[in-house]
């Protein structure tokens, strides 16, 4: 058995990110930062290991709450110990970005000791999908029509907008955008929760009108009936679910109410990877799309092995753009080989 021998978090100084921003009311880029490095290591000498840029408040975690769970496990017994850190979430009201560190380590683990990429131990659907460019928010129409031709050219086929969080004018760029980029190219728009229902839906409209793929977190998520009604009154689909509690607890109760046609999934805010796995599944039950959220190691993949899913998300930022370097010329991400979750 490969038993749980040690949990310890490395702190590790993050650099200050190239300065963006979101939109009106969000705050942007982040100074530099105190992250962290989860290991697990087990009895037969397999480290796994998980990241986050919350690095104090995982040493915490792990220190005063988590350790005396894991010491002695079978680290291969990932359902149990999922399960585990449910219990424990019932205690400390885990952070999201917290709450699936520990099974991404261990799936990490699993992949190692099986000399397997982790995509195969999940049963790879594909070995290479497109990526889409997620955009920070930039200062002008003029400047997102520059950024989208860069992203063209970079080989990226879609591109989704994080605008100002200000319906009408973000009505105008989306406009804008789609007569410069033309009907073959996919867009899709990120409301960063910014509307309450009013200007969702009339922010909604326009997107319908202008065939966008989907309309993303247009409101906080606290409140599935407002997504309902917003799903009753927009022709554009609705991909919600993204910073809801719950994993896929929570999100059958979007899919339930009929405001979903895609949902969120990602191993860094869903339960790390049997979270993600659980949401993906469950959406395709229904015939619906899970859609993976944000970069990363974990998070490819997850796009290798979620057939239900449709592109990898990929933040752009700065002019020129800066991107994922994981991102291909082609605009493709490509599976893994190496095991565990290696790149």
């Amino acid at each position: 058995m490969s038993l749980i021998e040690r949990v310890e978090v490395e702190l590790v100084d993050i650099p200050a990110a190239y300065p963006f921003r979101w939109r009106d009311g969000l705050p942007g880029s982040e100074p530099a930062l105190q992250g962290g490095v989860l290991t697990i290591t087990t009895s037969d000498g397999v480290i796994g290991r998980a990241s986050t840029p919350r690095g104090v408040i995982a040493a915490d975690l792990v220190n005063r709450r988590v350790r005396g769970d894991l010491i002695g496990q079978n680290a291969l017994h990932r359902e149990w110990l999922w399960h585990r850190m449910w219990e424990l979430d019932r205690i400390e009201e885990f952070p999201l970005y917290f709450l699936g560190l520990v099974d991404i380590a261990l799936w990490d683990i699993a992949g190692q000791l099986a000399g397997q990429p982790v995509h195969s131990l999940l049963g790879t659907y594909r070995t290479s999908l497109p990526a889409y460019a997620s955009t920070v928010t930039y200062g002008s129409v003029e400047e997102y029509l520059d950024v989208a031709d860069q992203c063209l050219e970079r080989g990226f086929s879609a591109i989704k907008l994080h605008a100002w969080g200000d319906a009408v004018r973000d009505a105008r760029l989306c406009q804008r955008l789609r007569e410069h980029v033309g009907d073959d190219v996919e867009l899709m728009y990120d409301g960063s929760a910014g509307f309450d229902l009013a200007d969702a839906i009339r922010l909604g409209r326009v997107l319908t009108e202008l065939d966008f793929r989907w309309y993303e977190e247009p409101m906080r998520e606290f409140n599935i009936t407002s997504h309902r009604w917003l799903a009753e009154r927009v022709g554009v689909p609705l991909l919600v679910g993204e910073t809801s509690d719950g994993a896929h607890f929570n999100t059958a109760d979007f899919i339930h109410a009929g405001t979903a046609t895609y949902v969120r999934t990602s191993s860094g805010l869903k339960g790390g990877i049997t979270g993600a796995m659980r949401i993906a599944h469950l959406a395709e039950s229904f015939g619906l799309r899970a859609e993976v959220h944000g970069m990363g190691i974990p998070n490819q993949h997850l796009c290798m092995a979620i057939p239900n899913t449709t592109y990898y998300e990929a933040l752009v930022w700065g002019n020129p753009i800066i991107t994922d370097p994981a991102v291909g010329k082609d605009g493709l991400i490509r599976a893994a080989v190496d095991p565990g979750l290696s790149p």
